[in-house]
């Protein structure tokens, strides 16, 4: 097949900052594209061939976009599954392929899926009403504190919640949920998985992440992560064991926590480039982005080493502030030696919305790390009017 430069379509299903920074490597190929998102004002319109506007969720908006492309990806979980089956049954690439995004959309599914196939995780329950873990509760059969997840639409930190009294199940979604063992941990984790169709498979550096402790989003991504080397070789082996299982083509990113005995147990996984592998843009010889593509469409896939040390800082809207974004000190940052920010093009902030991120490249991890915190520290988020 050739994908450059001429008739050959790609499908997108969702219009995210995802899909924009996965545009950057389609337009350096010349890689006719198209893409489907509910919302007219999505970051990727500006850098697709064809932006259609539709539900994701949508079984006739997604089967009709669908038709249009030679091969289909995503760039978040959250699609209509029986549409994509279909597509496959009648001819189209789906990568992810349906089978592998079935388990992975459904939280519950996905633990099963690691139990099943001898994969170690946390300890879990699996409730189909929220209202159900209250009697788990008084029968003692769940202890507090422990994890609640709903099963299903979880993202960036929503549909994720600790719960440490029973004052903290008040205002849960109803529906189908999880809930985990709490584990105490010495670091978060993850591992980036590139399959391509043929079977080709390669493993990203283990990254650490440290997280904000409130809104249960990444606020640092550092590549190499700062763990002894046996540990990273066994996440590696983890995430290579999990990516053979689900066979997923694409990117598969596995998120991990490393007890304090050093065990390695899977948290999650996402089948897609992933916030864990945005260093790589300015980090690594082949960034996430354009490995996925390159993933999907067959083609060789490319070195993942990194050139030099890599630390992304999130950029998410302030606390208090609802409305017109402004990157106050913007300049200040850019003004540090190996920083540059990516700005997602959402016009609106919310507090902790995902606004952009900033990487910070040094061949010094420290020192990556001093000037992350101070960019972290000097560039806000906020909105317009409460300037």
């Amino acid at each position: 097949m050739d994908y450059f430069s001429s008739d050959f379509k790609l499908g997108i299903l969702g219009g995210g900052q995802l899909g924009k920074m996965m545009l950057y490597e389609t337009r350096k190929f010349d890689i006719h594209t198209k893409v489907m998102d509910a919302s007219k004002d999505a970051p990727s319109r500006i850098a697709c061939n064809d932006f259609t506007i539709g539900d994701l969720l949508d079984f006739d908006a997604v089967y009709n976009f669908g038709k249009q492309v030679d091969v289909l990806t995503i760039e978040i979980e959250n699609v209509n599954t029986a549409a994509l089956e279909k597509l496959e049954q009648e001819g189209i690439k789906v990568y992810p392929p349906t089978k592998a995004l079935h388990i992975i959309q459904n939280k519950a599914k996905q633990k099963l899926f690691y139990i099943d196939n001898d994969i170690p995780t946390a300890p879990f329950s699996r409730f189909a009403y929220a209202s159900e873990i209250k009697e788990s509760i008084e029968h003692e059969s769940l202890d507090f504190p422990f994890v609640w997840k709903s099963a299903q639409f979880g993202y960036d930190g929503q549909g994720v919640k600790i719960i440490r009294s029973i004052d903290d199940l008040e205002g849960l979604p109803p529906g189908e949920c999880i809930t985990e063992k709490m584990i105490p941990f010495k670091h978060e984790l993850a591992v980036i998985v590139a399959r391509s169709a043929k079977g080709e498979v390669i493993t990203y550096p283990v990254v650490e992440m440290e997280f904000h402790p409130e809104a249960n989003q990444v606020e640092y991504v550092i590549c190499p992560a700062r763990i002894d080397e046996k540990v990273a070789q066994k996440a590696r082996e983890i995430a290579l064991k999990v990516s053979d299982r689900i066979q997923h083509v694409g990117l598969l990113a596995v998120e991990m926590f490393q007890t304090h005995e050093d065990e390695i147990l899977v948290n999650e996984v996402a089948p897609r480039p992933h916030n864990s592998g945005h260093y790589s843009i300015e980090a690594s010889y082949t960034n996430q982005f354009e490995q996925h593509i390159r993933a999907i469409l067959n083609l060789p896939l490319g070195n993942t080493e990194s050139k030099v040390a890599g630390i992304m800082v999130n950029l998410v809207g302030a606390e208090g502030h609802t409305g017109d974004v402004v990157y106050q000190n913007i300049e200040e940052i850019l003004q540090l030696d190996g920083v540059t920010p990516h700005i997602y093009g959402k016009r609106q902030t919310r507090p902790f919305r995902k606004m952009g991120h900033v990487t910070i490249v040094n061949k010094d991890l420290d020192q990556a790390r001093k000037i992350a915190q101070q960019v972290k520290e000097t560039i806000k988020v906020i909105a317009r009017t409460a300037q």
